[in-house]
């Protein structure tokens, strides 16, 4: 399955369109490799998401093309979620 309608189905991103833009922006690691929005992700990856100032990091239980809301938070496994200092940049 995409990385980024997994993200979408599974809801830890709520828009395909934010999925996709957040992969390919270099926010998403599979099994420690930086991803594209297309890569593929499987049963047992470990996929560690940058939003902002937070880490978070999940393993893949699931892969399903749809699934209802409630049944979302089955399709992976919360590992860890960590806060990390936000970048500053001066420009």
């Amino acid at each position: 399955m995409r990385l980024d309608k997994f993200l979408k189905v599974s809801r830890l991103i709520k828009r395909r369109t934010v999925a996709k833009e957040v992969a390919d922006k270099g926010r998403v690691k599979i099994n420690g490799k930086l991803s594209k929005s297309s890569s593929d992700v499987k049963f047992n990856d470990v996929l560690e998401i940058r939003f902002g100032n937070k880490v978070v990091e999940v393993k893949v239980l699931e892969t399903k093309e749809f699934t209802r809301k409630e049944d979302a938070q089955k399709m992976f496994e919360l590992i860890s979620e960590t806060r990390v200092k936000e970048e500053q940049s001066d420009g």
